[in-house]
């Protein structure tokens, strides 16, 4: 957990807090001592002027100690909430630049939880560390010596006292931590069954598979609930068990100290200080074996988050990146002899492809499911990098370029249309911040989409919007447009559109001065969508089984010609 923490809090702010809390530790242990003062020369004597000034140095720790307390919990608190601050800042921006390789190693609700209930989890033993674990073993060592100062008899009452404690609190430690170190992934476990609820309802309507997946849901919870109850009714027998051996201790304390003051061999006083004292070092224990409990379960937290932090990205970025004319109107797009296989597959997912493309032109991918289209342009922006081979644009390797750079140079429409919380021209401008309106609804235009959005009265001031299949992936396809790239790729990006919004859409974009000197990628199912461009790749099991045009391909190539007869 020190790993994580490391240049994530304040160590002036950490320092503080130790040393608000030793002033208040102090405050605390001299506040017995004043009463033990207070009782056998102030009230045994009668002297009413020795106990009002007694009790004004009590009334000046007393005030010592707040101050010093709420300074410690202010900077306790400052600190903990940083450092869940910036755990979550980093987390998140450690994911965001994931490659798509890391992204299938952990699943996005266990990412969820890691950010949020780990966090809090660790937080929480901050908070605790710079109050409990400071205080614990600094009033533990104190308050022991100061009780021996007392009466060092009465202190053989903790030779039992506390190996009782000790042994209780060992017993809880036992059972607790596994319990609370299980939590973390039965909180994955829920976050997950209720996101794919959520993601996957039309699905689980249309299979009425509803009871199904409330009993899926209910497992999850009842098991979440029986872990969590247990490991709570094993804390709940703390507070108890611990009251009845300070309880205990305190009897043993008066029992024996009145026989000492019975035989003159110690003062009532002194006697008030030591159980006092006694109730510190046991509370102090107490805390202590607290704090203890809820380490192993910050522990696990901890280990959770660095296996985000310790993914290793293969991707890799030179330190001198090459750089892209973005004025040219000249670009190319060559896929060099490229294989890519998945993390821990057997065999490649794609497998010596090649074919190169320049500006003006429109490259089609067809195949069958699982043919490796959409792998296939995940290639081009580089959210995988090739096993074997190279992709080069404008003449550049990509491994060479900046990745910011590239992707600037790429706009994509991925197979599932999301539009982000906002207005209809905030998602517009998501890849373009400083676009105008009318470069919004020229995009708009070209997608055929300004029908729609115009008949809303707030038009591109429209927030959310019930907006259908069709009418999303248009969307979609105009917030791509608007973005002005070197390469436009619509993976699957027409499949809810009719074939005449389908025809006339891509009829616009032919016409579209811009996309004349780009290079357009399209991935498609429908042979009307592919038919008119100038090269259509024809994929099967990974490989490229045919490339040309769709007159070409239709007389010699079979795999394409099983598609238009399908």
């Amino acid at each position: 957990m020190l790993k994580i923490a490391k240049g994530r809090i304040s160590y002036t702010a950490v320092l503080g807090a130790v040393l608000f809390m030793i002033v208040q530790v102090f405050a605390n242990l001299n506040l017995p001592n004043l009463t033990s003062d207070i009782v056998n020369n102030g009230v045994a004597k009668g002297d009413i002027s020795y106990i009002w000034k007694i009790g004004v140095q009590m009334v000046g720790y007393s005030l010592l100690s707040i101050a010093a307390a709420i300074c410690n919990v202010f900077l306790a608190a400052r600190t903990s909430q940083k450092l869940g601050q910036n755990l979550r800042t980093d987390i998140y921006s450690k994911v965001i630049h994931f490659t798509n390789d890391e992204y299938d190693q952990i699943e996005t609700s266990s990412l969820i939880t890691r950010t949020t209930n780990d966090v809090v989890q660790i937080q929480n033993v901050a908070m605790m560390m710079l109050r409990m674990m400071i205080m614990a073993p600094i009033m533990l060592i104190g308050a022991s010596f100061l009780a021996y100062s007392k009466d060092h008899q009465l202190t053989m009452i903790f030779l039992v006292s506390i190996p009782l404690l000790a042994i209780f609190m060992g017993i809880m430690l036992r059972f607790a931590v596994p319990m609370f170190q299980a939590m973390q992934t039965k909180t994955d476990r829920i976050n997950r069954v209720f996101r794919e609820g959520l993601t996957g309802v039309r699905v689980i309507r249309a299979f009425r598979q509803d009871q199904f997946e409330q009993d899926r849901f209910e497992d999850a919870n009842v098991e979440y609930t029986k872990n969590a109850i247990n490991v709570n009714t094993i804390m709940a027998l703390a507070l108890p068990v611990m009251t009845l051996i300070m309880s205990g201790t305190n009897v043993a304390i008066i029992w024996f100290g009145a026989k000492l003051i019975g035989g003159q061999a110690m003062q009532v006083g002194n006697l008030i200080a030591f159980m006092t004292y006694a109730t510190q070092i046991l509370m102090s224990f107490m805390m202590l074996s607290m704090v203890l409990i809820f380490i192993p379960r910050a522990q696990a937290s901890a280990k959770r988050i660095q296996a985000v932090f310790n993914l290793k990205s293969t991707m890799t970025v030179p330190d001198t990146p090459a750089e892209l004319d973005d004025k040219s109107a000249d670009h190319s797009l060559a896929f060099n002899h490229v294989t890519y296989r998945y993390r821990n597959a057997e065999q490649p997912a794609l497998t010596d492809i090649d074919f190169s493309a320049t500006s003006g032109q429109t490259v089609a991918i067809i195949g069958g499911t699982g043919s490796g289209k959409t792998t296939l342009i995940n290639l081009i922006p580089r959210f995988y990098d090739v096993e074997k081979g190279d992709i080069e644009l404008d003449g550049t390797n990509i491994s060479k370029l900046d990745t910011t750079q590239l992707r600037n140079a790429v706009s994509l429409v991925p197979q599932k249309a999301t539009l982000f919380t906002g207005s209809l021209r905030d998602n517009m401008k998501y890849g373009k911040p400083d676009a105008t309106d009318d470069e919004i609804w020229h995009a708009l235009d070209i997608a055929q989409a300004r029908d729609f959005v115009e008949e809303d009265p707030d038009g591109l001031d429209m927030y959310g919007g019930n907006f259908s299949g069709g009418q999303r992936q248009r969307l979609a396809i105009a917030r791509a447009l608007v973005k002005q790239s070197s390469v436009y790729v619509f993976d699957d990006s027409f499949s809810a559109l009719d074939f005449k919004t389908d025809a006339d859409l891509r009829a616009a974009l032919r016409a579209d001065k811009h996309i004349q000197q780009s290079i357009t990628v399209i991935v498609a199912q429908r042979i009307a969508t592919v038919a008119d461009a100038d090269l259509i790749l024809v994929m099967d099991n990974g490989k490229l089984v045919g490339k040309g045009t769709h007159d070409e391909l239709r007389k010699t190539n079979t795999v394409y010609q099983e598609i238009i007869h399908n």
